[in-house]
């Protein structure tokens, strides 16, 4: 079973469609859903609902996404409040016109059509719109309750209690059982010629033509309704999707086609279109988030798994890593300071040897003193006696004599390892000027 659910919520019923679990493009049929059916039967519409969704919610195993259809902004109010007293926040509310598109295009009954005439009769009502297919734009709608499937049951129960075979109920349960029989008899001459259906009252006896007789008026007042939606539209139609409860009655397709001239197109249970098409909405599921990679080497396509896709970063690592990079680019900012303010030869000549050694000195220069990294050392070649030529080649730089380290001063920089530093007035004017030295080479 699939973790989506598709709801409408009619004035007779709420339904509810899970599409089965497979290919989401595979075909769509009333057999690709588990559908149910709850009658309202004196229960608020929206409250039965919210009740039935809170049920299933409970009772399925994992996440599912909801979609709730709704005819307008009242309709819509009044399935918040429900939902809310059910303390259910995860769902949609989609449009029943969306949801009815939804399922047409799903079946591919929407090939070569622009506009459409959506034709929905059901319990407490008709709604009429003409839509555009490519938008889904509505360009004219209206809704009467003039026409329904209420209306045609009474006008069943009228005709069997005026034939004399059946008594008028004389409470209001006996009367509700009636329009029960009365509309089973509807439901099965939708199929069948002729239905009898006995009862406490009588037998419920009606035959096709005489039921299409009784609801003719009815049916011709619904479709030269149509008419003018579509002529107030201004838009021409290339079909009608008949749909709800009503469109079950095989008159109903036959008069539309001949009173909008259009191909008309019922689906397999009619009545259960918009909850289909809802669960199709739901179904068009958000993608989730993934976790980052943790650092390190990135695995080959066939070393790549869900497990680590969904491993969490080492963070300690990361930790680590920012403080070295802070601390190696602290010292070359220093580096960088002492060589643009002469200290170059200093900083690239310091000796590498071990510090239990004496420093070496030269016999044509003074004794000094020398600092440097010791990545970049420069080491030097010891001689045998003055009147040997040296084994290495001259140094890369000209030896000079270290200038007396500067006294001290608001300006100065101490680093250890490191000659002071002077900062130029030029940097931060008002500081003393640094002391002659060599330019740097």
């Amino acid at each position: 079973m699939s973790s989506v659910l598709g709801v409408s919520v009619g004035a007779g019923a709420v339904r509810m469609a899970r599409p089965h679990s497979g290919d989401p493009r595979g075909p769509i049929g009333a057999h690709a859903f588990d559908l149910q059916n709850i009658p309202v039967s004196g229960h608020s519409p929206a409250e039965l609902a919210a009740e039935a969704i809170g049920v299933t919610l409970a009772a399925a195993p994992g996440p599912t996404t909801t979609a709730i259809t709704y005819r307008g902004e009242e309709h819509a109010r009044g399935i918040r409040a429900a939902m809310a007293r059910q303390q259910i926040t995860d769902y949609e509310l989609v449009p029943e016109i969306a949801a009815a598109l939804e399922f047409a295009e799903a079946i591919g009954a929407l090939r070569g059509i622009g506009s459409l005439v959506v034709y929905d009769l059901g319990t407490s009502g008709l709604s009429v719109s003409v839509v555009d297919v490519q938008t889904r734009e509505v360009r004219a709608v209206e809704r009467t309750s003039d026409i329904s499937g209420d209306y045609l049951d009474s006008l069943i129960r009228e005709q069997q209690i005026a034939s004399g075979r059946i008594a008028h109920p004389q409470d209001p349960a006996g009367l509700a059982a009636l329009d029960g029989l009365c509309r089973e008899a509807k439901e099965q001459l939708s199929s069948n010629t002729a239905v009898a259906l006995p009862s406490e009252q009588g037998l419920v006896l009606l035959a096709q033509e005489n039921f299409e007789a009784l609801i003719m008026l009815a049916i011709e007042g619904s479709a030269r309704m149509t008419r003018e939606v579509v002529v107030r539209s201004e838009r021409g139609v290339q079909g009608v999707l008949a749909i709800g409860g009503g469109a079950r009655i095989p008159l109903i397709a036959r008069v539309l086609e001949h009173w909008i001239g259009v191909p008309v197109i019922v689906p397999e249970s009619p009545e259960t279109v918009m909850a289909r098409g809802a669960a199709l909405l739901a179904r068009q599921v958000r993608p989730v988030r993934q976790a980052p990679p943790p650092p390190g080497p990135l695995p080959s396509e066939d070393e790549l798994s869900p497990a680590w896709l969904a491993a969490p970063p080492k963070r300690g690592r990361r930790r680590e890593l920012s403080a070295a990079v802070v601390t190696v680019s602290a010292l070359a900012v220093v580096a960088a300071i002492g060589l643009g303010l002469g200290y170059g030869p200093q900083v690239l000549t310091k000796d590498s040897q071990s510090s239990d050694h004496s420093s070496i000195t030269s016999t044509t220069t003074p004794p000094r003193t020398t600092t440097a990294e010791p990545q970049i050392a420069v080491s030097v070649a010891p001689t045998t006696s003055e009147s040997e030529a040296p084994a290495a080649p001259p140094p890369r730089y000209v030896t000079t004599t270290t200038p007396p380290p500067p006294t001290p001063g608001p300006n100065t920089i101490v680093v250890p390892g490191l000659p002071p530093i002077v900062i130029p007035p030029e940097i931060f004017p008002g500081f003393p000027p640094p002391p002659p030295g060599p330019p740097p080479h």
